[in-house]
């Protein structure tokens, strides 16, 4: 679907937390360097798993100086509410909070009634700590756990606030209520295609006339002591490797799977007179999405099918041969590359009709729910300028037929698709252009 003669959706602020670093320049930087920020777990223990590597928001420490720019009561107000905050909800509100200050859509620049939260995250796993207490007082004397114990003497040691910590729909509503944001509010939870959901959702409400600014965002980790075990039990991960940083090989012939990281990002989207009349300075414009969900049960090459329907979808009536870069999911696993390239394919035609497609997963591999949100912040700050290539990308596999951005040099262009999919096949896609 696209907007060409519509209500405009225009993109006014942007901020990460990624394993490239906070500061979104910084990040973009970063990325056209070839840097990796990918290095040894500092929270899950060594030697357990076959692997001990993945990619660490390591800059996000949780102190409210990481919210960006706030006044001294804002500061007092979430940092006491960071004690029923989890690691990804934190990291959500500060992209939030960043993004917000980085528009300048201060409180006298917006109807409070108008202005709205909407944000994409996957379900979060409560860290075993929060039960030790209670199960360690259900403990007989040979150390097995009684369940029967549980109610009367095990849950009253846990806090009665847990379950705050760990609910998807917290981002948005700390969101909300710390700004005094009264207009819709919404929570998607949606994997690794959550972003794309949840801006695709941000512009139609901004489009139809429900609001007329909203923040838009996603946050993610899969470094987690219980979700990455389940990452390791049920997918495809990369090998240790000796150098750590070439674990995520996004289209390369000797990929071998995904690597796990964390990160958020968020997007202040306003109408376009919205922003024009308060002076805003605009980044980008949304002008297409699209979605679909095909499941594996009956299609072998169900997430080739579901790429490339999200893919028409964004393009709507658009020239595919104006599409400056594809910003890929590029997840880095054997078939899961091998599908999408073909569904690049099928839409965008020969390696030669294709724009450049990139993907940012080489340098910090799944940051789950966060990643479609920090990918996209990546291209629209590229926008006009070179694109960052697709690091340890050196030989591409003959079975994904893409014009890959592999060096220096290589224009953004003025436009962009970004595409992510979940492993059971619901991919989303976001076409964002420069301002016109």
């Amino acid at each position: 679907m696209d907007n060409s003669s519509a209500r405009r959706v225009v993109i006014t602020g942007v901020g990460v937390v990624s394993p490239l670093g906070l500061e979104p320049e910084v990040m973009l930087s970063r990325l056209r360097s070839g840097e990796s920020g990918i290095g040894a777990f500092s929270r899950i223990p060594h030697g357990v798993l076959r692997i001990d590597h993945g990619a660490e928001a390591n800059d996000f420490t949780g102190d409210i100086e990481d919210y960006g720019p706030l006044d001294k009561m804002l500061k007092r107000t979430i940092r006491k509410g960071t004690k029923v905050m989890c690691r990804e909800i934190e990291m959500g509100v500060a992209v939030a909070q960043r993004a917000l200050a980085d528009s300048g859509l201060t409180e006298e620049s917006r109807d409070r009634d108008r202005t709205g939260v909407i944000f994409g995250c996957d379900y979060i796993m409560s860290l075993p700590e929060e039960f030790t207490a209670g199960i360690a007082k259900c403990l007989d004397d040979e150390g097995q756990f009684q369940i029967s114990e549980w109610g009367q003497t095990g849950k009253p040691e846990v806090n009665p606030l847990w379950l705050l910590k760990y609910l998807p729909n917290m981002p948005a509503s700390h969101v909300a209520i710390y700004n005094d944001l009264r207009g819709p509010n919404n929570s998607i939870t949606l994997r690794e295609a959550a972003a794309g959901a949840a801006t695709a959702e941000a512009f139609s409400t901004i489009q139809r006339g429900h609001a007329d600014a909203l923040i838009v965002g996603a946050t993610g980790s899969r470094i987690h002591p219980l979700r990455t075990l389940h990452a390791y039990l049920q997918e495809q991960l990369a090998g240790s490797c000796e150098d750590p940083t070439t674990m995520s090989r996004p289209f390369d012939q000797t990929r071998d799977g995904s690597v796990l990281g964390e990160g958020a990002g968020a997007m202040v989207l306003e109408s376009y007179e919205h922003a024009t009349k308060r002076g805003a300075k605009i980044l980008g414009e949304v002008v297409g999405y699209g979605s679909s969900a095909v499941g594996g049960s009956n299609h072998s090459d169900y997430q080739k099918c579901a790429i490339a329907n999200a893919l028409r979808s964004a393009l709507g009536n658009a020239d595919p041969s104006t599409i400056g870069h594809l910003h890929a999911h590029g997840l880095g696993t054997k078939e899961g590359d091998q599908q999408e390239a073909a569904a690049i394919a099928e839409v965008f035609g020969d390696i030669a009709q294709q724009p450049p497609v990139t993907t940012a997963k080489g340098h910090f591999g799944n940051l789950g729910a966060g990643s479609g949100m920090v990918e996209m912040i990546a291209s629209v700050l590229s926008l006009g300028g070179e694109l960052f290539p697709i690091r340890n990308l050196t030989q591409l596999d003959s079975d994904c037929p893409i014009h890959a951005c592999q060096g220096a040099g290589v224009s953004a262009g003025d436009s962009f698709i970004n595409v992510n999919i979940t492993p059971q096949g619901q991919a989303t896609a976001i076409r964002i252009q420069s301002i016109a």
